[in-house]
């Protein structure tokens, strides 16, 4: 995710880390140089000229931006769909911690109650960097293996579903405490409740991921971008002459920019610089219960570089 004040004056037109002038560029650059062509030649094709009107574009533009407009609505819809869920998580995480260290053990008699409470936190966190793996498709290995014991660990590396593997641990630990009554029955409802919620969250995060907007429905609106923005030099030409190129390029780079920033923030799990900053939210839920836990060797919260908060 960029993180930065918005740039004023020449710098406006510069900045490049964000824009998505790097994903349009090749499409831009096409359609200004066909512009550039339409212009020199007089709008002539093959000594043939094209005379079309202003009226076709005026009827096909105002559509077109609408429905463009609506995408990235339901693009946005989505990128703040996930941020949501992922905001849910570091709540839910920070309220099972709670919940452990003031309700799990608090009359038992075991002596093992602490660990237990803490091997339940630190799962917490292991399913935190899970999910933005699973998430991603990256291997997950490097950031959950410390936070499990090996065990643990080799018990579950092999699973399709990592998240879901460690929730159903978490399960066994809360039935675990009922069992062995480290745990007022009453109170491991509001404790399952939390868990329910974290998966929740997965489970949402994966419908985002798996439910893209309709392939046709963005087909549809890419195609018709490109067409307008390529025939409407011809439009242009005989009514504002040299300066097509121009008025070209500024429509294009409006419509294409549109087009390519749904495509970018519909699935907003990535990599890409205008993706959400899942390794800088799995720190924040690490730091919180490592404080929880009485850590106080704890890592700094992650910052943008370079503009880029990943």
């Amino acid at each position: 995710m960029i993180v930065r004040d918005r740039p004023n004056g020449l710098r406006l037109f510069l900045v490049m880390r964000g824009s998505i002038l790097p994903s349009i560029w090749k499409s831009l650059a096409f359609t200004t140089l066909l512009a550039i062509a339409v212009t020199l030649l007089d709008g002539r094709i093959d000594g043939v000229k094209i005379t079309v009107s202003a009226i076709p574009f005026t009827l096909m533009g105002l559509p077109l931006a609408i429905f463009l407009g609506f995408r990235n609505n339901a693009a946005y819809d989505r990128f703040w769909e996930g941020r949501k869920q992922w905001g849910e998580l570091v709540l839910r995480s920070r309220t099972l911690a709670r919940q452990c260290l003031s309700l799990v053990g608090a009359d038992a008699d075991a002596d093992d109650g602490g660990v237990l409470r803490e091997r339940m936190l630190r799962r917490t966190v292991a399913y935190a960097h899970a999910l933005r793996h699973h998430l991603r498709k990256t291997d997950p290995a490097a950031d959950v293996a410390p936070w499990l014991a090996p065990d643990e660990w080799e018990g579950i590396r092999s699973l399709p579903n990592l998240p879901h593997a460690l929730m159903l641990a978490m399960g066994a630990d809360l039935a675990l405490c009922l069992r062995e009554r480290r745990l007022d029955p009453m109170l491991a409802a509001p404790i399952d409740a939390t868990l329910s919620n974290m998966t929740g969250v997965a489970a949402a995060c994966e419908r985002i991921r798996g439910t893209p907007i309709p392939f046709s429905y963005t087909l549809l609106l890419h195609r018709t971008a490109h067409l307008y923005c390529m025939f409407l030099p011809f439009g242009l030409v005989d009514t504002i002459g040299y300066l097509t190129p121009l008025v070209a390029a500024i429509v294009a780079y409006t419509f294409f920019g549109l087009d390519a920033l749904g495509d970018e923030i519909e699935e907003p799990f990535g990599h890409s610089d205008n993706d959400l900053p899942l390794d800088a939210i799995c720190r924040t839920i690490e730091i919180d219960l490592r404080t929880a836990l009485g850590e106080r060797d704890l890592p700094p919260q992650l910052l943008p570089e370079n503009y880029r908060l990943s």
